[in-house]
């Protein structure tokens, strides 16, 4: 079995909390820690040959402030203590994204903290965790 963690983390409280437990239990089974960044975009969009340029330009931005504001912290956090870690920032539908990137990076389990996205978003549409719970052919452990 692998020795792959993945971290999903969005900069909230919860995903706080998914990051002290993931590094604890990496600490403890000498595990490599992925934290995963999925920023929600959507393929399908009908635009102009202007939009669709301005668009690339507005994903490149995202790529960019997502591994400075969110996923490098994380990274420092992790290495600080010590762990092997490795990032990625992907476009897409997040539960998805996370799904397939644990299949592909061979990780042993997937992380999530339980608390998210908030509001009504989540109320209609499910979250994250709840997703990944449902759809994961990876296991998933959604920190409380």
């Amino acid at each position: 079995m692998s020795n792959v963690f993945l971290l999903a983390v969005d900069g909230s409280p919860g995903s706080d909390k998914a990051i002290d437990f993931v590094a604890d239990q990496a600490g403890r089974g000498g595990a490599k820690v992925i934290v995963a960044y999925v920023i929600e975009w959507s393929p399908y969009s009908f635009n102009t040959a202007e939009e669709n340029e301005q668009r690339h330009k507005r994903r490149e931005e995202e790529l960019e402030k997502a591994t400075s504001s969110i996923i490098s912290p994380v990274e420092d956090r992790l290495k600080k203590l010590g762990l092997d870690v490795e990032s990625i920032v992907r476009h897409g539908h997040p539960a998805k994204t996370v799904a397939e990137l644990a299949v592909s990076k061979d990780a042993a389990q997937i992380f999530i903290g339980r608390t998210g996205e908030t509001g009504l978003k989540s109320m209609l549409f499910g979250s994250v965790a709840a997703n990944l719970v449902q759809t994961s052919t990876v296991p998933v452990t959604v920190v409380p």
